[in-house]
C-alpha cells in the first residue's frame, strides 16, 4: 500500500516541523492523512508510516487504537460516535446507543450492511453540560441534547443523503 510521491512529500514537510530526533511527533498528523485517503488505517499504511518515521509499528499500532478519532478497521459513510461517560450517562446516553443498535440493527462497532452507519461509542466528547452527546462523522458535527426523535430525525437525513 505505497504512499503516493505526493502524499510522501507532505509526510516530509511534515516531519520538518519537529526538532531532528522528535520525528515521531509527527505522527498524529501523519495518521490523519493516511485516514484521509482511505477512510480508516489499514497495518499495511501503519506499518508504512512506521517506516516513514523510522519507528516501530507498534508505535503505530499503539497510537491509532488509542485515539477514538482513528479507525483501525473499515468504517460506514457516518460514523455514529456516541459519547458513553457518566454525565452523559446520566441523562441517557446508554439508552441512545440501545435505541441506534436496534434501530441500525448493529453491535457496537459495527457496520450497518449497507455501508452508510458504524456505531462507534466514545469516551467523553468534552460536552458533559449538553449530553446526550453525538458526533458523526466524517465532518464530526455535534448533536446535543439527543432524544430518540433527534436521532431517528438525524437517520433519516443521513439515509436520505446517501
Amino acid at each position: 500500500m505505497p504512499f503516493t510521491s505526493e502524499r510522501l512529500k507532505q509526510f516530509e514537510e511534515i516531519k520538518k516541523r519537529y526538532p531532528e530526533g522528535r520525528h515521531k511527533s509527527a505522527l498524529l498528523p501523519i495518521l490523519h492523512l493516511v485516514q484521509e485517503d482511505h477512510g480508516w488505517l489499514p497495518v499495511a499504511a501503519m506499518d508504512e508510516v512506521a517506516e516513514v518515521l523510522d519507528i516501530k509499528p507498534i508505535e503505530v499500532y499503539e497510537v491509532a487504537t488509542f485515539y477514538t478519532m482513528f479507525h483501525v478497521k473499515p468504517v460506514g459513510k457516518y460514523v455514529l460516535e456516541i459519547c458513553r461517560t457518566g454525565p452523559c450517562c446520566l441523562v441517557g446516553a446508554e439508552n441512545i446507543i440501545q435505541y441506534l443498535k436496534e434501530k441500525l440493527n448493529i453491535e457496537e462497532g459495527e457496520t450497518t450492511k449497507d455501508g452508510l452507519f458504524t456505531l462507534k461509542p466514545v469516551e467523553c466528547l468534552a460536552s458533559c453540560g449538553t449530553g446526550p452527546v453525538l458526533q458523526i462523522g466524517p465532518d464530526y458535527k455535534y448533536h446535543e441534547h439527543l432524544t430518540i426523535e433527534k436521532i431517528d430525525s438525524l437517520i433519516d437525513e443521513l439515509r436520505s443523503k446517501g
